[in-house]
């Protein structure tokens, strides 16, 4: 009698992560009060296929970074809640860039594939365009927003040497910071939906990151 086929955990690991970010992009679109509570969920469920993958990942290093750039990007998200009587812009430019110095890290040590795509030269051009606009009203905030920046573009520029899901994911994180720098920096240019704009982009570009991570990863480990 033929064994039935076992069913990878990873086909299911991502739904919780799926369900909550779908419920907290509509949340914020109703303004509910309930989308903050929903937002600290999001990279503990983002964490889950990673644990489940563990097993079948050989490379001790690339667990350990990506964990470390989930950890940083929900402090990122939670530094509001967690560090109400420090200001919350630093510190989110903060754990979101040593998030990213740990993608940065993955990408190079252990997810690279190819040469840097040569369209990856956008993403310079986009620091020039965001110092440009935004720089002139980021105030005292100006050197780490630029250094943000440098960090960030590095993210989306390096993402593209990955799988294409890595490579998506790194271009829907820049658009996600983007627009949440114009919010921030330039109060009145985006409509009332750049809320679940920002986090309907960050979650899938969270989501396809960490997807992409763990399809190349697993498939080296077999």
């Amino acid at each position: 009698m033929q064994r039935r086929r076992q069913l990878d955990p990873l086909q299911w690991a991502f739904l919780p992560y799926l369900a909550v970010s779908v419920t907290h992009v509509v949340l914020l679109g109703l303004d509910s009060p309930a989308a903050g509570p929903t937002k600290l969920l999001l990279m503990p469920l983002l964490a889950v296929p990673v644990l489940v993958s563990l097993p079948r990942i050989r490379e001790r290093a690339a667990q350990a970074l990506i964990l470390v750039a989930l950890a940083f990007s929900w402090l990122g998200d939670s530094a509001g809640a967690l560090f109400p009587a420090v200001p919350e812009v630093p510190l989110m430019l903060m754990f979101f860039g040593i998030a990213h110095l740990a993608y940065i890290a993955l990408f190079i040590r252990h997810l690279a594939q190819r040469r840097m795509q040569w369209w990856a030269l956008v993403y310079a051009g986009w620091w020039v365009a965001m110092m440009t606009f935004v720089g002139p009203h980021a105030g005292g905030l100006l050197i780490a927003v630029a250094i943000y920046g440098v960090v960030l573009g590095a993210t989306a520029a390096l993402s593209t040497r990955c799988h294409p899901l890595v490579a998506i994911g790194g271009a829907f994180f820049l658009a996600s910071d983007t627009l949440l720098a114009l919010r921030l920096f330039l109060p009145g240019s985006l409509p009332a939906w750049s809320s679940p704009a920002i986090m309907a982009t960050y979650t899938i570009g969270q989501g396809l990151i960490i997807a992409g991570a763990l399809i190349a990863l697993r498939k080296r480990g077999a």
